[in-house]
């Protein structure tokens, strides 16, 4: 995918930037082997559902966060994250931010850990290479991030950016409408797009993963079907500016879709949609309300196969 957006980089020096603010400390010298102690789930709680809740609740009691080696020791410290967002998709929402902001908190008491993994969830829940990218689990990060005493208010200012982005267009909500351009000069609203799913595809087109999208999506039966039976359309926008790019390109989308470009701009300039990265796919119902956000195409196909089923 083509990253649009600032980059992981600048994240990055920002929580870097904070190191400097903590008071001196010198990493346990000891030579005491260091591992992630997984706590244990008490044997009277049976039920599968309430073990999942205990073990994400109480996953970090027995990790030292004021432990500054573990920071070198991806092995332990990255894998134990991992592992611990993994067990998110076992519980509820509401218990999944919770713990996070717990263990969020936990790491506070050293502003060199807090750095760091704010830094890791960024690389997991948040790039959008990671197969483990989940912006609902990235949200209660970023309000951590915002509510931490060991950051000033110059270190919080890309983080509430990244939080505003999170919020628009969530999962259950209603998208924000928008007008596209079509090759003719004529216009139309998302609104007005009426079908019981669209699919909304973002696309660049001299981009290699659009490409692959495209071919994806026009080859596919299960779609094929539903754009003929009418229940699916595929609005296909450009957001940028090259339009004899765009109009070069126009033979490459299938005739079947809407094809258009952002006359304004405003996609992009007002972020009216978060496109950290080009292609990006939306599903929206029939009254416009959003399905899935910023998915893979494996992804889209698992929610349209079982809707067929």
């Amino acid at each position: 995918m083509i990253v649009r957006i600032l980059c992981l980089l600048a994240f990055a020096l920002i929580f870097n930037s904070c190191h400097g603010q903590q008071t001196a400390k010198t990493e346990k010298e000891d030579t005491t082997p260091r591992t992630f102690e997984m706590v244990a789930v008490p044997s009277m709680i049976t039920d599968p559902g309430e073990r999942a809740k205990y073990l994400v609740q109480h996953y970090w009691d027995k990790f030292d966060f004021t432990d500054t080696a573990y920071i070198h020791l991806p092995d332990i410290t990255e894998q134990a994250l991992t592992n611990y967002i993994d067990l998110m998709k076992y519980v509820t929402p509401e218990v999944a931010t919770s713990s996070i902001k717990g263990m969020m908190h936990k790491a506070a008491a050293d502003s060199s850990f807090f750095a760091h993994m704010a830094g890791l969830y960024e690389k997991y829940l948040y790039d959008p290479n990671s197969p483990m990218r989940d912006e609902s689990l990235y949200i209660p990060v970023l309000e951590s991030v915002l509510a931490a005493p060991v950051l000033d208010e110059v270190n919080k200012i890309r983080p509430a950016h990244l939080l505003e982005l999170a919020l628009k267009n969530r999962i259950g909500e209603p998208a924000i409408d928008f007008t596209y351009t079509l090759a003719d000069g004529k216009t139309g609203t998302l609104y007005n797009v009426k079908a019981d799913y669209l699919l909304l595809f973002f696309y660049n087109p001299d981009c290699h993963a659009c490409k692959e999208i495209t071919e994806q999506l026009s080859g596919d039966p299960l779609i094929g079907r539903m754009m003929s039976d009418k229940k699916l359309k595929i609005l296909a926008v450009y957001p940028d500016e090259d339009l004899e790019a765009w109009r070069k390109h126009i033979p490459d989308v299938p005739a079947a879709w809407i094809n258009s470009y952002d006359n304004t701009v405003s996609l992009k300039n007002d972020e009216i949609y978060d496109l950290k990265a080009i292609p990006t796919l939306y599903l929206l119902d029939k009254t416009k309300k959003v399905i899935l956000k910023d998915v893979t195409f494996n992804q889209l196909m698992e929610f349209m196969q079982m809707q067929t089923n």
